[in-house]
């Protein structure tokens, strides 16, 4: 056990869903797009996209890129995304009929590297199926240029399964015409416990995963395309109904933390003894703290003397996508940034409940080791 763990998932308490579930007993609908599910999606659409487009709820964020990446791809055999991500990105993908291509990340946001992209895309031509790029660690990337290549006819879906939260200029994703895919797992700062949601600005798309997502079914119950069953349950939307409505709240607490561990840092020196930041815009959804230890370090050695002073901590994500062994047959440019990233990445405690005192530990041991 340790003392400080590296996450602590905290759902909203079960007095704030105990009316929803009153209404399930009473209604006895527990799933396929019931009532509750149905208000769900409208409050998610209005909340974090101004009802601008439209979006559905699945049973979690990897069947919503299944979902998204088999309906968009074109005909193709690779889906370009980045190594850094976790594994139900290309997971998801090959899923699909599809070869991963990696493709190594900036710097400086851990974001793939749109110019390497651009590189692949005309050495490849028609044989990029879709691409994939992921919001690491909730980030607000700027999806210009994947807009671009969606108005070009190359299909792009989004991976931001950490992003529920996370604006710049109010939104995250609103009015983009690809997919975008955001995951509402336990460890989420939007965690309902498992669930994910797809938004488009395109409604017929999400029209045909909402179909996809239900067996292929059309309104006579007759199976028009491949799917497979995709559906958040009543229980699920119940508690996320909840969650948004205590959802600045928690996310405030989240923040309050993050803002504990920046004055901390400042205090105690790190980033000019090389500790880095990851360059983000706008207000990020904070899951956890991700930091690069300095270059001649090892995170590794971090991660162990932080657990002998009984704190939990992470590499995300390390080992990267392409070093893992399912992958590694899998195309990709140099890795050079994404392996330099991954050899110094270190993911710190960040939940609602944490104190002042437990940041300040975290942070003095990274001081003095």
């Amino acid at each position: 056990m340790y003392e400080i763990p590296f996450l602590r998932p905290k759902l909203v308490e079960k007095e704030a869903y105990a009316d929803y579930f009153r209404q399930i007993d009473d209604s006895r609908i527990y799933t396929n797009y019931g009532t509750l599910n149905t208000l769900f999606e409208q409050r998610l659409l209005h909340e974090l996209f101004r009802n601008k487009g439209s979006a559905v709820t699945v049973n979690n964020a990897t069947t919503g890129l299944m979902l998204a990446i088999s309906l968009t791809k074109r005909r193709g055999k690779y889906a370009l995304m980045p190594s850094f991500t976790f594994a139900a990105t290309p997971l998801a993908a090959m899923w699909c009929g599809l070869e991963p291509y990696f493709i190594d990340i900036r710097p400086n946001d851990w974001c793939m590297d749109e110019e390497l992209l651009k590189h692949e895309l005309d050495k490849l031509g028609d044989e990029v199926a879709v691409v994939v790029p992921y919001a690491a660690f909730g980030t607000n990337m700027d999806i210009s240029g994947y807009q671009s290549l969606q108005e070009r006819g190359i299909p792009v879906v989004i991976d931001a399964a950490a992003s529920v939260g996370s604006t710049l200029d109010g939104h995250f994703g609103q009015g983009f015409e690809g997919t975008v895919v955001f995951s509402f797992h336990a460890t989420k700062g939007f965690g309902i416990g498992e669930g994910g949601l797809i938004y488009s600005a395109d409604r017929p798309v999400i029209d045909a995963l909402r179909q996809m997502a239900n067996f292929g079914f059309d309104v006579e119950r007759d199976s028009r395309q491949i799917g497979l069953n995709g559906k958040l349950s009543e229980y699920a939307a119940a508690i996320g109904l909840a969650t948004l409505q205590a959802y600045e709240q928690k996310k405030g607490r989240r923040e309050r933390v993050y803002g504990w561990y920046m004055e901390e840092l400042a205090e105690a020196g790190l980033p000019d003894q090389g500790w880095t930041l990851q360059d983000v815009r706008g207000t990020v959804a904070q899951s956890f703290f991700s930091m690069l230890c300095p270059a001649a370090s090892c995170n590794l050695d971090v991660v162990r003397m932080l657990a002998a002073h009984g704190i939990q901590s992470r590499t995300y994500f390390a080992p990267s996508c392409h070093q893992q062994t399912l992958f590694q047959s899998c195309p990709s440019t140099s890795m050079t940034v994404t392996e330099q990233i991954g050899s110094r990445i270190v993911n710190l405690p960040l939940w609602e409940d944490m104190n002042r005192s437990q940041v300040s530990k975290v942070v003095r041991c990274l001081r003095h080791g």
